[in-house]
This record gives C-alpha cells, sequence and structure tokens, in this order.
C-alpha cells in the first residue's frame, strides 16, 4: 500500500511539490505577506520548463527539464531532489533501506546491507515519475571508496582516514607559472591546494605525502621552489586582524576592474589604491573568445545598436552612420532615398539645384553632387554599443 502511495504521489505535477514544500514552512507567514498561490505565480514555475533557443536558422523550443541560466532552475532542481530521495528512502524495502545517506547535488554517499546494492538502485530508478532521472552506483573497493574530492579508506580497526581523491585521467596539470596571469592568481593555485590537503586529509603522514605530491605537480607546472616557500609561510603566520575601528579614509570607494597587461596593471593598481578604490584585473583575450562560440553567429543586417560603414565604389570616401535599430532597416533606408534620385533625369542645371537642396543623408548628397555609386553590398558594421552617447561618440570618432 506504501508503495501504490508514492507512486500516486510522484505524478502529480512539479507544482504541487513547490505547494506542499511550501505549506510546510511554519515560518513563512513571518518573512512575507505573500500567499502560496502568490509565490507560485511569482517564479512562474510553469514557464521555467520552457526555453526558446536558435541553432542552424532555426528556433527550437525546450519542452522538458527546467532552463540552463534561469535562477529558479537550481534552486527547483534541488527541492525536486530532495522530495525525490524523500520518497525513495521512505519507501524502500527494509532489507535495502540505507542505514546512511548523504548527498550533495547528484553524488550520493550511502551505507546499505551487503548484497543489496542492486535492489536499491532499482527501487531508486523507479521513484522518479519522469524516469528521466537514472541512479548508478559504484562500491567499496580494498576498503576505499571516494565521494567527490575525498578519497574514504576503512582502516583495520574499523575506523576511517581521509585522503585527497583523484580520478585515473587526472594530470595534475594546473595554471602555469609562466602564463600572462597577475602573480596572486598563480599564488592562489598554490594557496587552493595546500588549503585542500589541510581541510579534508586527517592524519599526518598522509598530509606529507600530499604536500609533497603538490610541490612536485607545480613543479612540472613551472612554479618555483621560492612561490611555494612563500604561500606556506603566509599559511602559517598570517597577517593579525586589525581590531580599531576603520576609518573613512581607509573604506574602498569603489571596485574598478582593468584588463590584464604585465607591468602596467600592477602599477594602475597601486594608483587606484592611493585613491582609495580597490581593483580587479580580468584577461583581454582567452582561448574561449577566441575558439569557443556557442551561439549562432548573429547575421550583419540584423545587428542593432551599431556604428557602420557604407563605401563609395568610385571614390576612396565612406559613410559612418549609427543607428539604434537593426543595421539592415537603416540599410534599406539609406538605399530606397539614394533610388529616388538616381531614377531623376539630371540636367547641369536640376544638378546644381539639387545638390543645394537638404537630403536626409550625406549618401544623397554625395551621390546626387558627384553621380557617384554606392557599394551597398560592401556595407559592414565597424562597432556595437548599445549607449546612445557613447555610439554618437563612436561614429564621431
Amino acid at each position: 500500500m506504501a508503495q501504490c502511495s508514492s507512486i500516486k504521489y510522484c505524478h502529480q505535477p512539479f507544482e504541487q511539490i513547490i505547494r506542499e514544500r511550501l505549506a510546510q514552512d511554519k515560518d513563512l507567514k513571518n518573512r512575507t505577506l505573500l500567499t502560496i498561490d502568490d509565490i507560485i505565480d511569482l517564479t512562474e514555475f510553469s514557464l521555467v520548463s520552457v526555453a526558446y533557443f536558435s541553432y542552424g536558422g532555426q528556433i527550437f523550443r525546450q519542452c522538458f527539464g527546467m532552463a540552463m541560466g534561469s535562477p529558479l532552475s537550481p534552486i527547483g532542481c534541488n527541492i525536486f531532489m530532495e522530495w525525490l530521495e524523500e520518497k525513495a528512502i521512505s519507501t524502500a524495502p527494509i532489507t535495502c533501506r540505507p542505514r546512511m545517506w548523504k548527498r550533495y547535488v547528484d553524488d550520493v554517499l550511502e551505507i546499505i546491507r551487503k548484497g543489496e546494492v542492486d535492489n536499491l538502485t532499482d527501487h531508486l530508478n523507479k521513484t522518479d515519475p519522469s524516469s528521466s532521472i537514472k541512479f548508478t552506483y559504484e562500491q567499496e573497493n580494498e576498503g576505499k571508496i571516494p565521494f567527490l574530492d575525498t578519497l574514504i579508506i576503512r582502516k583495520p580497526d574499523g575506523s576511517v582516514k581521509l585522503c585527497i581523491y583523484r580520478k585515473s585521467t587526472h594530470t595534475d596539470q594546473y595554471l602555469q607559472f609562466t602564463s600572462y596571469h597577475p602573480l596572486h592568481q598563480k599564488l592562489g593555485v598554490i594557496r587552493t591546494l595546500l588549503d585542500r590537503s589541510d581541510t579534508i586529509v586527517t592524519e599526518e603522514d598522509d598530509k606529507e605525502q600530499e604536500e609533497q605530491h603538490i610541490h612536485k605537480a607545480l613543479s612540472m607546472c613551472g612554479y618555483p621552489d621560492r612561490a611555494v616557500k612563500k604561500v606556506k609561510h603566509d599559511k602559517n603566520n598570517p597577517k593579525p586582524k586589525k581590531t580599531t575601528k576603520t576609518n573613512e579614509a581607509d573604506k574602498s570607494k569603489g571596485l574598478v576592474v582593468v584588463p590584464y597587461v604585465a607591468g602596467l596593471t600592477e602599477r594602475v593598481s597601486r594608483v587606484f589604491r592611493k585613491h582609495g578604490f580597490s581593483t580587479a584585473s580580468k584577461p583581454h583575450r582567452t582561448l574561449r573568445n577566441m575558439l569557443v562560440h556557442p551561439k549562432d553567429k548573429l547575421d550583419p543586417l540584423q545587428k542593432a545598436e551599431a556604428v557602420y560603414e557604407i563605401p563609395c565604389a568610385d571614390c576612396p570616401k565612406s559613410y559612418i552612420g549609427e543607428t539604434g535599430r537593426s543595421f539592415g532597416v537603416r540599410l534599406q533606408e539609406h538605399q530606397k532615398e539614394v533610388q529616388k534620385f538616381e531614377l531623376k533625369q539630371y540636367t547641369r542645371a536640376t544638378c546644381k539645384s539639387s545638390i543645394a537642396d537638404q537630403h536626409k543623408s550625406a549618401i544623397t548628397d554625395h551621390v546626387v553632387g558627384t553621380n557617384h555609386n554606392i557599394e551597398w553590398d560592401q556595407a559592414k558594421v565597424i562597432d556595437r554599443e548599445s549607449d546612445k552617447t557613447t555610439r554618437w561618440r563612436i561614429e564621431a570618432i
């Protein structure tokens, strides 16, 4: 009967799971005046599974799951996983019910009766009403089992110790010391590895072995001994925290993000610090923005908020303009106006009088005054800027 009730509950819509979780929250009324119905409407969970994207010139609609990038998706997924594991554990047969269940996102560490792994896995995979979530397992091998970055080792006396876990495919490749990055980021790599060792590894002998491994791996990545020693010294001799109240002059006036240029960025940062500004650096050229282009390239004619160039076919002059609308629409407007004058038959007298007329753009003035042709097919976007005032400055430059 319990299993039948569970299966019936699993087919309830996801909105119902959220509604019941809110109803169980006894402190909800103290934190908000909104009703449960109001919260459901505001979060728009009915739209979480609707996402549109373009690929290959076609528009697709995601019809299952939660939209990647939505701020509600991680929360919704975690709530669903909590509901799923609660139902799975409470309805599991006694013989395969886990004695311990620890989950982090989608990794689970569990203790169950020997020989019941397959039965529990089958039960877990039957609990999901959509059958889209599939559990797989890895059993303890020679008294060892990994969980996240931790290798749990069972000792002969029955106690356990923890070490760092690295997959068989791990290559010990870290940020190269000769790479084009600020020094503090490279020292941060050393600090992170040492902090992980201090936090996870439980026995001193294992900590020494881990430090030797870290030192060897960093040496292969070009890190000098002095850099590792500096980080160790800073960890063992932390600067005392100031207990006095900070003056208004000591408070940061803001954060300035500057592109990293070796030698120059450090000097600029010191200047900003003198004036009370904190600084952070970012790479201005990465492999990702050079090689990875996950989105379809936008057709140049569809680009909006752009500064564009239209060249003349008969002289080296070019027209520079800007538009907040799509470039293609603005280009058509230029073409239509020019075509009006190209279709007319001008005498020498009418041509002179037409030059004095005020036309809508300098392109028309140029065509009427010189009888030149415009290379419409060579028109291009030369820059994009969403701020109108900045776009005007770029156009003027």
